[in-house]
């Protein structure tokens, strides 16, 4: 029997073994939150340089409402954005949106809505609450948050509005070639005993969730695969979704082919685990310029002419575009072969809890002794970055000495104790972010910890990225519970990056070595020991549905008013002499083939005038019988749209004060795909900008040919 032959049997067992009813209500519903396109640098690699200007592809929030059938205040919102974490800010104003609306007060709260960065590292940043994570961002940015909230508060509101009764059936598998540990040393110094569980050094096991309606329609699904969102690198300015973001575009046009991205009935979350210490860029680590000369495994440095380099990695593809479509075409070819061969059902109860904890002082035991966890604080071989976004001056990974001069101007903003650094040993305080509050707090000591019961299903939100070690224990630790009071079938996922960001957990052994992970693993060697201890509370109180007792803990932090920025606002747009905004500047060819890149210049506005949210800058169309239908927009894997000043920006600034502004042009690509069908084309360009207020316009290329050779 062939492999299609399978598939196709697999998918008839799975649809005529559903039962007739299940023991959900469930919704699925999707939003744009594509933030600013222009002047806001990214979230991820805290680079300065690395400034939007283009759309790779659109980003999405994804939300999933499951309710219990019986009880309908039973019920549980899990979320996936592309972005690279949720935040405590933006759960805030997402919880304040929700409750103010009418139809969802008193259903959808701070306990019950779970939202979970993807982790993509090209976004727009500024969406944070604490100051370390904004000043590479020059501080707070209301465009991207409102981006954001707005397109999750949508999506959970879709969902609410398609909630109908149905299934959820799932599946487990292995994914062997999207993923490896980009700190192999660092996991090498776990317990034998620990490792030898385990085939891998990273977690390849996928986790898929189907949502079907009663008459077995497919509605979504939710995928749990732990991978970085950096296939795109540091030098990248396109707004892009990264890897998962393109496996779900992937997965949504499979299950809806006549759809436009964004539109599909069909909704797939490639959602985020325990990705601390896994990159998706398959090729080793190189020395930049000099592939001769070795890197060093500890510190990722290679030393070239007495002078030492940060080692680099990157592949599987030609460039980062091509490893984003690798990476993101594995990971749907997996989900999409588990998500149709998924016939086992979950079934049970819907619970959830969220508690608050101070984490810079949680007690707990460790190998037979009382220990703590300590006020947060970045080392110094958090500033030396990784294999993915390699980091700036002198700075190594590996560094359990520091470094005495970044030492001492870190400690300038604030001089960490003596017990802060022997509580952090051996990690060497770089910035003691727990104490610096200049402006405002840099860093969160209270954190969120929020646990979901779906049936046999649990996940554990984690606030922060665990390695892959430290995932496996936590899960461990909450099958264990469960398993001990009779439910042997669970399924433990880790919801990474939810709810908040606190950097880092390794194990106690991988901090030893102090790589970028120990480094930014902010509440010291202890971490991932308190989160086993107070999720497994939660653990507890689910598994025998008795929460008496367990503490809320603090109330969440907000300040939101105390928000600063340095971004400046779009002035005006400047018209082109003898021209005007939305004209065409350099024009297509006549004709393309197959395979061929379509390129069309057009005048244009800043796209922060109006982030044609859930709509596009561009589109490409094709003319059938006088009419012109669209094929692709800015949210297609096949189209980049990039906007660029005519001058530098500091001209465009001097130009804005004693010009009346610059003007600007956006570049439009379309990469003609093998399948495309020939014929004529043409692409639209539409825009706002402001001069006197803000005006819409739209440019058109003129038509061209495509044809087969």
């Amino acid at each position: 029997m062939s492999a299609v032959q399978v598939a196709l049997l697999l998918s008839l067992v799975s649809l005529f073994s559903l039962p007739v009813n299940g023991d959900y209500k469930i919704g699925v519903g999707r939003y744009d939150i594509t933030g600013p396109a222009a002047e806001i640098e990214m979230m991820g690699m805290a680079n300065p340089s690395q400034i939007a200007n283009g759309i790779h592809f659109r980003q999405y929030s994804r939300a999933f409402i499951v309710v219990n059938a019986s009880n309908d205040t039973n019920r549980v919102v899990f979320v996936s954005i592309d972005a690279c974490m949720g935040t405590q800010i933006m759960k805030n104003k997402v919880v304040e949106k929700l409750q103010s609306n009418k139809t969802f007060a008193g259903l959808y709260t701070d306990d019950n809505v779970c939202i979970s960065g993807t982790h993509t590292h090209s976004g727009p940043a500024g969406y944070f609450q604490y100051l370390l994570y904004e000043i590479t961002s020059r501080g707070f940015s209301q465009e991207t948050l409102d981006a954001i909230v707005d397109g999750i508060v949508e999506s959970i509101a879709e969902a609410h509005q398609n909630i109908v009764p149905g299934k959820l059936l799932y599946n487990t598998g292995v994914l062997l070639n999207a993923s490896r540990n980009r700190s192999p040393t660092a996991y090498l110094l776990n317990p034998e005993a620990d490792k030898a569980l385990y085939q891998y050094d990273t977690d390849k096991d996928m986790v898929v969730i189907k949502f079907v309606d009663n008459n077995g329609t497919d509605l979504g699904m939710i995928n749990w695969f732990a991978v970085h969102g950096t296939s795109m690198n540091n030098t990248n300015t396109y707004i892009s979704g990264d890897n998962k973001g393109y496996a779900s575009l992937l997965h949504e046009k499979d299950m809806d082919k006549d759809s436009l991205p964004g539109q599909s009935k069909f909704i797939a979350a490639y959602a985020q685990s325990n990705e601390g210490d896994v990159t998706p860029n398959l090729m080793p680590q190189h020395c930049p310029g000099h592939p001769e000369v070795p890197c060093d495994a500890n510190s990722s440095k290679c030393l070239v002419k007495g002078k030492e380099l940060f080692c680099i990695a990157f592949g599987p593809g030609v460039d980062m575009f091509d490893s984003t479509r690798i990476i993101g075409e594995r990971q749907f070819d997996k989900g999409k072969e588990l998500y149709d061969a998924a016939f086992k059902e979950l079934s049970g109860p819907v619970q959830y809890l969220k508690v608050n904890r101070d984490f810079s002082n949680i007690e707990l035991e460790f190998n037979g002794k009382k220990v703590h966890t300590c006020t947060p604080a970045m080392g110094d071989s958090f500033a030396a970055g990784t294999i993915d976004g390699p980091g700036a001056f002198s700075f190594k990974q590996n560094d359990t000495t520091g470094n005495k001069f970044w030492d001492l101007v870190g400690h300038l903003l604030h001089e960490p104790s003596k017990e802060e650094k022997e509580c952090q040993a051996p990690k060497p305080i770089l910035l003691d972010t727990g104490d610096i509050n200049i402006l405002y707090p840099w860093a969160p000591r209270i954190v969120p910890l929020q646990m979901f019961r779906i049936g046999q299903l649990v996940i554990s939100a984690v606030p922060a990225e665990f390695t892959t070690m430290s995932g496996r224990y936590l899960k461990n630790a909450v099958k264990k519970i469960f398993n001990a009071t009779g439910d042997s079938d669970i399924i433990p996922v880790i919801a990474g990056l939810s709810n908040t960001y606190s950097d880092y957990v390794t194990t106690y052994y991988e901090y030893q070595q102090q790589r970028y992970e120990g480094g930014s693993t902010i509440f010291g060697p202890y971490t991932l020991n308190a989160y086993v201890q107070e999720f497994s509370k939660l653990a507890v109180a689910l598994a025998t549905n008795n929460a008496t007792g367990l503490d809320k803990g603090p109330p969440t932090p907000d300040y939101y008013s105390r928000q600063k920025s340095l971004i400046l606002p779009v002035l005006t747009d400047k018209q082109p002499k003898g021209k005007k905004i939305g004209d065409v500047k350099v024009d297509v060819k006549e004709s393309y083939a197959i395979n061929d890149t379509v390129e069309v210049v057009f005048w244009a506005g800043n796209p922060r005038n109006d982030r044609k949210t859930n709509s596009t800058f561009l589109t490409v169309e094709i003319e059938d019988n006088d009419q012109w239908t669209v094929m692709y927009t800015d949210a297609s894997l096949e189209t980049r749209f990039k906007w660029e000043y005519d001058h530098s920006d500091t001209l465009c600034i001097m130009d804005e004060i004693f010009d009346g502004g610059c003007t600007s042009h956006v570049t439009i690509q379309w990469f003609i795909p093998p399948d495309t069908v020939p014929g004529t084309y043409r692409i639209q360009h539409f825009g706002a900008y402001k001069n006197d207020g803000v005006h819409q316009y739209q440019g058109v290329s003129g038509t061209f040919k495509v044809t087969k050779m």
